[in-house]
C-alpha cells in the first residue's frame, strides 16, 4: 500500500493536517520515528501523520526535576542528556523512539514495580485533537494540579486520541550504584514466593523477575548463561553503601547464591526490559534480536505555512505497518508470537501452567510474577485468554500484521468499560481521524 506522508515543523502545521483530514474525510496514522509501529492492531489508512519534524528540548531543569521536549525528540537525545546530570526516567522506557511514542504507547520497564508507570511520570502535554483544535494539559512542574490530568488519560491511549506536539515529563537522580541478588535451580512457584518475600521487605527492591530453566542460558551476562537452569533475579539500587548494606542483608534472609555488579546488573535488566531472550518486542532500541532500522522511506516534509495542504501530500513508496510488526524478525508468519500477561503475581506460575496444558509455550516472570512475558504458537489468542480469564489482561505484542489485523490484540473490555473508551474516543476524535482502530475495531 502506498502511503501519502505529512511532516509538520510546527504545532500550526500539526493542526492544519488533521483540520485537511477532517475537510476531507480521511484518517491519519500518527507515528514519530515509526518504531512502535507494531504495537496495537495495523492501520489501513492511506495519510501518516510524521511527527520526527517536532523535535529538540524545549527547556531542562534538573534542580526542578522536570524536562519538557517536542513530540518526536529521540530518546537516544534525551536519556544520554539526562545522563550526564545523573538523573534518568524512572519507569525504565526502552531506549529506541520518540517521547511521544514512549508515552503515547505507555512503555515501562522493570522498575515500574517501584518507580510506577509512563503514566505517572507525565507531568503536561500539548498536542491537536482529532477536532483539529490545539489544546494543552496538566503543567511543567512536579506538583501540578491545573484542571483535569489529561496527560495521564494520553498516556497509553496509543495517538487515538490527541496527536502530541510537546510533553514535559518529571526526572529523578539515577542510582549511584545498582546490584542484583541471584538465587539459582527454582521452580516458578517458589520463585515467585521469593520475589513476593522481598518486595515485601524493607529493602527497597526495584526489580524482580524469574527466568526459567533454557531462558537464562540465552543472557550475554555469563553469570546466567552459564548458571545450568533456571535464575531468579532481585535488583537494589540506591546510593553506594545503602546498597552494599541492603545486598548483605537480603542475601542472607533470601540465600541467594551470587551477586552481580553494576555493569552486569544493568546489562541484565536491559535483556529483561527488551524482552531479548524471548526475541525481543521490537522497540527499534536496544540490542535484542527482530528490532527495525529507520524507517527506509522518510516522509517528505510540508511545505511552508499557509501553502495548500493538497499540494503538501507528496506519495512515499513506505507499505502501512512498515518496521517491526509486519513479521517476526524476518522470520515469517508460523514463528511464535509474543504475548505480555499482567496478571496477580501470585498466579503467574498457574497461568502459565493452564496455558501449557494445550500449548507448546515458553514464559518468564517480571514485576514480582505479576508480568509474563510468552511466547505461543500462532492461533493461541482464545486458549491464553481462557487461561488468564477474568483475573488479568492479555495483549499480543509480536504477530504479523494480517494476524493483528483479526485477533483482539488488547484484552477484549468489559461492555460498560467499552462504552466509555468509545465516549472518550468521540470527545476528542468524533470522526475517527487520529489513529482509527488501533486499540479496538471500529474504535
Amino acid at each position: 500500500m502506498t502511503i501519502t506522508t505529512l511532516k509538520p515543523d510546527t504545532d500550526a502545521q500539526v493542526a492544519d493536517a488533521v483540520r485537511w483530514a477532517l475537510s476531507a474525510g480521511e484518517s491519519l496514522e500518527v507515528l514519530g520515528s515509526g518504531s512502535r509501529r507494531g504495537l496495537g492492531r495495523p492501520l489501513r489508512t492511506t495519510h501518516a501523520l510524521d511527527l520526527s519534524g517536532l523535535s529538540g528540548i524545549v527547556a531542562y531543569e534538573p534542580e526542578e526535576l522536570v524536562l519538557t521536549a517536542r513530540a518526536g525528540t529521540p530518546m537516544a537525545l534525551i536519556l544520554p542528556l539526562l545522563a550526564e546530570r545523573s538523573q534518568h526516567l524512572a519507569f525504565e522506557p526502552p531506549e529506541g523512539g520518540t517521547l511521544g511514542g514512549v508515552i503515547a504507547c505507555g512503555l515501562a520497564g522493570p522498575r515500574r514495580i517501584s518507580a510506577g508507570s509512563a503514566r505517572d511520570h507525565a507531568l503536561g502535554m500539548a498536542g491537536v485533537s482529532g477536532r483539529g483544535e490545539a489544546y494543552k494539559g496538566g503543567g511543567k512542574v512536579v506538583k501540578n494540579v491545573t484542571g483535569y490530568d489529561l496527560p495521564k488519560l494520553m498516556a497509553g491511549s496509543f495517538g487515538t486520541l490527541t496527536a502530541f506536539t510537546e510533553l514535559t515529563v518529571k526526572v529523578l537522580p539515577a542510582p549511584e550504584d545498582t546490584a542484583t541478588l541471584l538465587l539459582f535451580g527454582l521452580g516458578d512457584l517458589a520463585a515467585v514466593d521469593v520475589l513476593d518475600r522481598a518486595l515485601r521487605s524493607p529493602y527497597d527492591v526495584s526489580g524482580a523477575a524469574h527466568l526459567p530453566d533454557g531462558l537464562a542460558a540465552r543472557s550475554g551476562v555469563s553469570a546466567l548463561a552459564r548458571a545450568g537452569g533456571a535464575v531468579t533475579l532481585v535488583r537494589l539500587e540506591g546510593f553506594g553503601p545503602s546498597v552494599a548494606a541492603r545486598v548483605a542483608a537480603l542475601r542472607a534472609e533470601l540465600r541467594a547464591d551470587a551477586v552481580l555488579d553494576a555493569p552486569e546488573s544493568r546489562a541484565v535488566w536491559r535483556e529483561i526490559r527488551d524482552v531479548g531472550c524471548l526475541g525481543g518486542v521490537g522497540d527499534g532500541g536496544g540490542s535484542g534480536a527482530g528490532r527495525p532500522g529507520p524507517l527506509p522511506n522518510p516522509p517528505p516534509p510540508l511545505a511552508g505555512e499557509g501553502a495548500d495542504l493538497d499540494a503538501r501530500l507528496t506519495p512515499s513508496p513506505a507499505p502501512a505497518g512498515e518496521g517491526w510488526g509486519g513479521g517476526i524478525g524476518g522470520k515469517g508468519g508460523d514463528a511464535p508470537h509474543l504475548w505480555k500477561l499482567s496478571v496477580p503475581p501470585a498466579s503467574g506460575p498457574s497461568v502459565v501452567a493452564a496455558i501449557r496444558r494445550t500449548l507448546a509455550v515458553e514464559a518468564f516472570y517480571d514485576w514480582g510474577g505479576g508480568l509474563v512475558w510468552l511466547t505461543a504458537p500462532p492461533d493461541s489468542a482464545a486458549a491464553i485468554r481462557r487461561a488468564v480469564g477474568a483475573q488479568g489482561h492479555a495483549t499480543l505484542v509480536r504477530a504479523p500484521d494480517e494476524v493483528r489485523a483479526v485477533t483482539a490484540v488488547f484484552q477484549p473490555p468489559p461492555d460498560p468499560l467499552m462504552a466509555l473508551t468509545r465516549r472518550v474516543k468521540d470527545s476528542f476524535d468524533p470522526k475517527g481521524v487520529l489513529n482509527p482502530g488501533r486499540l479496538y475495531a471500529g474504535v
